[in-house]
């Protein structure tokens, strides 16, 4: 029977930085034997963060989320899935506000608050998070590190993929104001070579999610 991977684009951007290279990721996957189910969360129904109703931490929910909204699809499949792509552009310093919302639901319903059992997820599954953003590669270092010990402890063993330096547009000259702060050539002559290269390591990185 094939692996089951779950794949989930938390950029609004269709085609865009982080929606490639979650792509890539879940077509290496898709090479190595596996079945993708993939998840846009900005085309999912309404949802919400965590709301602290702590259902979850009933016996009879536990490790289960039950608020019942767009994103407990999402939250299902990874309950059954093999493993688990997820990707979110960087906004103000952070992963932007659908993963946060997917976050939370995912970690918090794993949490026991029991120093003896910290964790009561039945499944814990190997975990790629991507992440993109107009700073550079490294800039974000001690975030992502946070991502994945917390993801690592609650969800499952998790590598981190991070593209710095991205380009936002297409064309930057057709906006009111020139962005000073970093040339808009250099970011298009990353994205032609540099971009390509971590696409590559992207469908690699999939493709050891399921191995």
């Amino acid at each position: 029977m094939a692996k089951k991977i779950v794949a989930v684009n938390a950029s609004p951007r269709k085609g865009w930085n982080t929606d490639t290279l979650v792509t890539e990721a879940a077509k290496g996957a898709e090479a190595a034997g596996a079945e993708i189910i993939k998840f846009d969360l900005y085309r999912l129904g309404k949802f919400t963060g965590c709301i602290s109703c702590f259902g979850c931490k009933k016996e009879k929910f536990k490790g289960h989320c039950i608020c019942r909204d767009g994103l407990t699809p999402v939250l299902d499949a990874i309950r059954e899935a093999d493993g688990l792509i997820l990707g979110s552009p960087n906004y103000l310093s952070e992963m932007n506000a659908a993963f946060r919302a997917l976050y939370e639901r995912l970690v918090f319903q794993n949490l026991t608050y029991n120093k003896e059992n910290y964790c009561c997820n039945q499944n814990m599954i190997p975990v790629l998070l991507i992440m993109t953003s107009n700073a550079p590669d490294t800039y974000y270092t001690g975030l992502m590190e946070n991502y994945k010990q917390t993801l690592t402890r609650l969800v499952g063993p998790t590598e981190v993929l991070v593209s710095g330096d991205t380009l936002q547009l297409k064309d930057y000259s057709k906006l009111d104001w020139p962005w000073t702060i970093f040339d808009p050539e250099a970011k298009k002559l990353r994205h032609e070579t540099v971009f390509p290269e971590e696409c590559k390591k992207a469908f690699a990185m999939g493709a050891a999610l399921v191995k």
